[in-house]
């Protein structure tokens, strides 16, 4: 593969990132929540027991777990799918240049998008604390920030997974909708239902919440900015008896799973099915 053609492709995605109504929506909706968020946090925040970037960090995790994903999926599912749809996919591949160059090009520059995109909003609610707050927990919003933009990734590369399945983008994006909407209802209350109808055992309840994206970038946060997990209650004292300083490590590692797999997927259902 060769470098430069993934660069220049990349290059094109970004392009049409920034045309992309919607994406821009998202964007501007991110960042002027997440100035909101900061500044309200730094009203009256010291019951909580957080202050500073610390207490940010705390406000904006559902906001990160509600838009972030919504950004990465439908990025993603608009990308291969609105090339078939508008016929200019058979233009590109008719260039020299390999699907697999096409694919990682096109998930290069959308994660520069989405990456800029979580930058604004981020760096606008990090200035806000910043001048208000100095540098205390900065560890903490550090951490939210670098799993965030994991959990961006695993999102885009689902989204890609989805597109590389559609002919349509209306059908991509509606797919990657219920998606969606199907990992936000299996996080927090998908599982007390389960746990409290199927009376699951703490190990279970832990993995099926370790399985679920969302879920897994929730505990990181969390993790990051108390240092504990009693919060999360049996099932986060599980994990930080379980795995200890590892958890975090771990955590990384299932986005980054989360990331590669439905990418490679995605990879050979393009390379099967090409403009088709």
């Amino acid at each position: 593969m060769d470098a430069r053609v993934i660069a220049l492709v990349a290059r094109k995605e970004v392009r049409d990132a920034l045309r992309n109504r919607w994406f821009l929506l998202y964007a501007a909706g991110f960042a002027v929540l997440a100035l909101a968020l900061a500044r309200l946090s730094l009203g009256d925040g010291s019951a909580a027991g957080f202050s500073g970037f610390g207490r940010t960090a705390a406000s904006l995790v559902n906001l990160v777990i509600l838009i972030v994903p919504l950004m990465g999926l439908t990025l993603g599912a608009g990308s291969l799918a609105g090339e078939r749809e508008r016929g200019t996919l058979a233009t590109l591949l008719a260039q020299p240049l390999t699907r697999r160059e096409v694919l990682l090009g096109k998930f290069a520059g959308l994660a520069l998008a989405l990456s800029a995109a979580l930058a604004l909003g981020f760096g606008l609610a990090g200035l806000a604390v910043g001048r208000a707050g100095g540098a205390v927990g900065v560890d903490a919003y550090a951490t939210l920030v670098g799993f965030t933009g994991l959990l961006a990734l695993a999102m885009l590369a689902l989204g890609l997974l989805i597109s590389s399945l559609s002919r349509q983008v209306g059908a991509a994006t509606g797919v990657a909708l219920f998606t969606w909407l199907g990992l936000v209802f299996l996080g927090d209350l998908g599982l007390m239902g389960t746990a409290m109808t199927l009376r699951l055992d703490v190990a279970t309840l832990l993995a099926l919440a370790l399985v679920n994206p969302l879920e897994s970038f929730k505990i990181a946060a969390i993790s990051g900015i108390t240092g504990s997990l009693d919060v999360l209650g049996p099932a986060g004292a599980y994990a930080s008896r379980s795995f200890g300083a590892g958890l975090l490590p771990l955590l990384a590692g299932l986005l980054l799973a989360w990331s590669l797999l439905p990418l490679l997927a995605a990879g050979w259902i393009f390379d099967a099915r090409g403009i088709r």
